[in-house]
């Protein structure tokens, strides 16, 4: 299957994951959105944006917050990460980082040259709080998650 990369605004690429993201909702803004296509329709998107952790938000990193592709679709995912990492250096940046929930292989990651650099703890209770207030919280995981970076 031959696929083409693709900008995307940030209200496609967030109405893509929003409609087919596994455990997830869509990032409020981003930095970058690319999709890919298999000729007829989007079949995955990659949105980028500033580190959500503050100290990682040092002007010289961006974080991929979301990907999603249909299932089915081999090499998808690694096609976005690859191709995320290329515009993110294109436009200047050092590093790219992402979090992959600890029950997930990261297959795609490694294929596309990403190294574990580190954990973090999820929130047991969640992450609706009086002050933060989420509004889908069940689509957002509990668990602890692996942190990966590129650069």
């Amino acid at each position: 299957m031959k696929y083409t990369l693709q900008p995307l605004s940030l209200k496609e690429a967030q109405a893509f994951v929003n409609e087919h993201h596994r455990h997830n909702v869509a990032p409020q803004g981003h930095k970058f959105s690319i999709g890919l296509s298999n000729g007829e329709n989007v079949i995955g998107v990659v949105i980028v944006g500033r580190p959500v952790a503050r100290h990682n938000d040092d002007g010289w990193t961006l974080e991929v917050t979301r990907c999603c592709v249909l299932e089915g679709h081999r090499n998808a995912n690694s096609m976005l990460y690859a191709a995320a990492w290329r515009a993110a250096r294109a436009m200047g940046y050092h590093r790219l980082i992402t979090y992959t929930l600890k029950s997930e292989t990261g297959t795609s990651l490694k294929a596309s040259g990403w190294k574990v650099i580190g954990a973090t703890k999820g929130k047991e209770k969640g992450w609706n709080v009086p002050s933060r207030p989420r509004v889908k919280a069940e689509r957002c995981p509990t668990e602890d998650k692996a942190i990966w970076e590129i650069s």
